[in-house]
């Protein structure tokens, strides 16, 4: 096991978060590996220069995020390398053209494997909700049509059959969304906005699944974001 003496001393702030951060960091980077005892509590607050209550408040938050796991009258121990909901947090912290790019990915994948899973009852919905999404929107309808065009796409990705794929979309479409209206507000996309593909663009999508064409739907769901990940490649 690897000495406490080895971790970089803690800056005078927010204490117990910055304990967290480098006791995340020791696991995430192998040096406490998963299943091995970490350093006691008095050992990790001289090596950190923080009190014993900062040091047992950080492993608590992390035992709560399942990254510890702690036994009484043994010790705490590594559960797991990975905090999702620190992943998330930087996920959210990601650019608006890195959302589009891993949504483009799912909605690729999504709509392959829903040309091969869907029924006729799929293919009826999805023709309704393309028709409720209609053309892109003024500004003043403009929350209202990200929210019909992001229920059609959500839609293909439960018709894919594959639910963590669909659990994943509906995340990071909603994180999209989320940066894509505060873009929108503030001006900081390309002049003229974001491209918008219209419903021709989309009903090939319908269509190739309507026709169990597994490569031509993915093909025709990447051409949609193509546009959009292009636009905003361009404003880096």
């Amino acid at each position: 096991m690897s000495s406490a003496n080895t971790l970089p001393q803690a800056p005078r702030r927010s204490l117990v978060e910055t304990a967290i951060d480098l006791i995340r960091a020791q696991i995430e980077s192998g040096t406490w590996k998963v299943g091995e005892r970490i350093p006691r509590e008095q050992e990790l607050a001289d090596s950190l220069q923080v009190g014993r209550n900062t040091v047992r408040e950080a492993i608590r938050v992390l035992s709560h995020a399942n990254v510890l796991d702690v036994r009484q009258g043994d010790g705490t121990y590594v559960r797991s390398r990975v905090d999702p909901a620190e992943i998330m947090r930087r996920v959210a912290r990601s650019s608006l053209r890195d959302h589009f790019q891993l949504r483009a990915m799912l909605e690729t994948e999504a709509a392959r494997l829903a040309a091969k899973a869907r029924s006729q009852a799929d293919v009826a919905l999805l023709r309704r909700l393309l028709e409720e999404r209609g053309e892109p929107a003024g500004a003043a309808g403009r929350e209202a049509f990200v929210d019909a065009d992001l229920a059609f796409h959500q839609a293909i990705a439960v018709i894919s059959g594959n639910g963590a794929l669909a659990e994943l979309y509906r995340y990071f479409s909603a994180m999209a969304r989320s940066n894509m209206l505060s873009a929108l507000a503030e001006g900081d996309l390309p002049e003229g906005g974001l491209p918008e593909p219209g419903l021709a663009a989309h009903r090939a999508i319908v269509d190739a699944i309507e026709r169990r064409d597994e490569v031509a739907a993915a093909a025709a769901a990447q051409a949609v974001s193509a546009p959009l990940i292009s636009a905003l490649a361009a404003t880096r």
